[in-house]
């Protein structure tokens, strides 16, 4: 489940992201980065072959299925049993 509305709390305390942003964006640094790993791809690199296909195509999407298809997960609040007088 994702954070409510209004949630700033994964902008904070990113000064590491911060700091690469920053560099990459310099000059053609992004393009360097892009061509080591079309580079790496090509070499048989499955990690950058699968970043690229990432980037290109998006990411698959994860479907959990069981014995006949696809699993329903349902949940259920039960009342709270009734106190005895």
């Amino acid at each position: 489940m994702g954070a409510p509305l209004g949630n700033k709390n994964a902008v904070k305390n990113r000064i590491w992201s911060d700091a690469i942003r920053r560099a990459v964006l310099q000059g053609k640094r992004l393009d360097k980065l892009a061509e080591a790993i079309i580079t790496a791809a090509e070499g048989g690199d499955i990690t950058a072959l699968k970043e690229i296909g990432d980037r290109l195509e998006g990411k698959a999407t994860q479907v959990m299925a069981g014995e006949n298809g696809p699993v329903e997960l349902v949940i259920t609040w039960a009342k709270e049993a009734q106190k005895a007088e």
